[in-house]
């Protein structure tokens, strides 16, 4: 099953919307950095990729290279009081969103959802939390 990987310094936040995400089924975890996600996914390419803005753009040559799942997608955050920077052409071409955390924590759950079901629906082998069998 592919997973989620929630990216950032944030790690009250980025907590928060693990268990958000894993109380909705989905398999999650958590960096400090695009270099260690990787190290922590590798060989296990994650369908999703949250990062906050700051990271992203920090890093915005290294997040396409970070190896998603057939079918997977890029959401970057970012905080209620964070002003939001223009991002890069480049980047903005692989995100498939850019949402206020935690508010909207939902749609986020809802991302998610569409980018699994999106994948399985192509037959990339990714499992959904209905699908689950206990």
């Amino acid at each position: 099953m592919f997973g989620t990987v929630l990216i950032g310094s944030d790690h009250a936040l980025l907590e928060g919307l693990a268990q958000t995400l894993a109380a909705a089924g989905y398999r999650v975890t958590l960096a400090d950095s695009l270099h260690d996600a990787s190290v922590q996914t590798a060989g296990d390419p994650p369908l999703v990729v949250v990062v906050d803005r700051a990271t992203a753009l920090q890093s915005a040559r290294d997040i396409g290279l970070h190896g998603l799942a057939p079918g997977g997608s890029v959401v970057l955050y970012h905080g209620t009081d964070d002003a939001p920077l223009p991002l890069p052409a480049s980047l903005q071409r692989l995100t498939l969103a850019d949402l206020t955390l935690p508010l909207e924590r939902q749609r986020l759950v809802a991302l998610v959802h569409s980018v699994t079901a999106r994948a399985r629906s192509r037959g990339h082998g990714a499992v959904g939390p209905e699908e689950r069998t206990t």
